[in-house]
């Protein structure tokens, strides 16, 4: 037995990276929820964008949120259809990033003291 062979981590040892994507049980319904997910992350990207220009980018935690949901959605869909496995989880590992950043952006905006205009002042 040599330890230095390499070992497919998914499917049989002769199966494509193509086969292998494909015996993900419900791929296909898989496949639409992540459509999904990606449609509604572009809505959120356009609403948190004109809601941005509203408050002069006050919003940047729901902005993350919306290309975090991008970019999740796209990195799903290449490890779904196995034509990009690299690329897909660069983007989830980006995208992660953009969660922790919109988690750091709200929490920085709740702690900001009140003023004038806000409540809390007198």
């Amino acid at each position: 037995m040599v330890l230095s062979e390499p070992v497919a981590a998914t499917g049989p040892p002769d199966a494509s990276p193509n086969e292998s994507a494909s015996m993900i049980a419900g791929r296909r319904y898989w496949i639409l929820i992540w459509y999904g997910f990606l449609l509604i992350g572009v809505v959120g990207a356009i609403a948190s964008a004109y809601w941005g220009r509203q408050t002069r980018g006050r919003n940047l935690d729901e902005i993350l949120r919306a290309l975090g949901t991008i970019l999740l959605s796209i990195g799903m869909l290449l490890l779904l259809y196995g034509s990009a496995t690299l690329a897909g989880q660069v983007l989830i590992g980006v995208a992660l990033l953009l969660f922790i950043g919109a988690f750091w952006a709200g929490r920085a905006s709740d702690r900001a003291p009140p003023g004038p205009g806000r409540s809390g002042g007198r």
